[in-house]
């Protein structure tokens, strides 16, 4: 099974430097097509003012520099977690993290989510990793606050889920007048591993794999 990454945040700012970046080579070469074509077809008794001609050429530029900082800067920013050497040290902690992923280890899988207010109903799933929904239980009502979900493992019509896989985990809190309650979720775990991934530095829980930046608190094992 392919290894999950808990959070795309650093890989959709990378998407997203990728796609401007071929969106200015295109505009470049665009540029310059249409700056030979205008320059091939100019009046003679009006050539192309000078000034206008190095504007456009210093304009593009200034474009393609401001995304190579752009570029740069994401890389330090990456750097900020404190790289491999400074997250070695999470290996046999227990960590918990922002994600709504959790590994099934132990004959569980475990969640805790936080209710900003009273629910009159909260709705739990546990989605594989095929999208597909194979367990399910609602409870009402439900406090504000912290709360925590162990899932056994199981689905709804009782087969046993394989150990190490990767489980989602929905939450849908509703209010007594039906309005959706805003819920945020997280998962505990043990680090087994540190590593670099598509320039993050991630820690692994068993196949799970999360971004140091997600990591919201660290214990001893105990």
């Amino acid at each position: 099974m392919t290894d999950a990454v808990a959070s795309a945040s650093g890989t959709s700012i990378a998407n997203r430097q990728a796609a401007s970046a071929a969106s200015l080579a295109n505009s470049e070469e665009t540029f310059l097509k249409l700056l030979t074509t205008q320059l091939k077809n100019q009046d003679p008794l009006k050539p192309l003012d000078s000034n206008e001609f190095t504007a456009q050429i210093v304009q593009m530029t200034g474009v393609e520099q401001q995304l190579l900082t752009n570029d740069l800067l994401s890389k330090l920013v990456g750097m900020s977690d404190g790289g491999l050497a400074g997250s070695v040290n999470l290996i046999g902690k227990i960590v918990s993290a922002d994600t709504d992923k959790a590994a099934l280890k132990d004959g569980a899988a475990n969640w805790s989510y936080d209710l900003g207010r009273n629910a009159a109903s909260v709705r739990y799933e546990v989605v594989n990793s095929l999208g597909a929904t194979i367990w399910s239980k609602t409870e009402s009502p439900v406090t504000s606050g912290e709360h925590t979900l162990s899932w056994d493992g199981k689905s709804t019509s009782g087969q046993q889920q394989a150990a190490g896989d990767i489980f989602t985990l929905k939450v849908t809190a509703t209010g007594s007048a039906g309005e959706t309650i805003p819920t945020t979720i997280s998962a505990t775990g043990a680090v087994t591993g540190v590593e670099t991934l598509n320039g993050q530095t991630v820690v692994s829980i068993g196949k799970l794999k999360i971004p140091v930046s997600s990591v919201t608190s660290v214990q001893a094992a105990s």
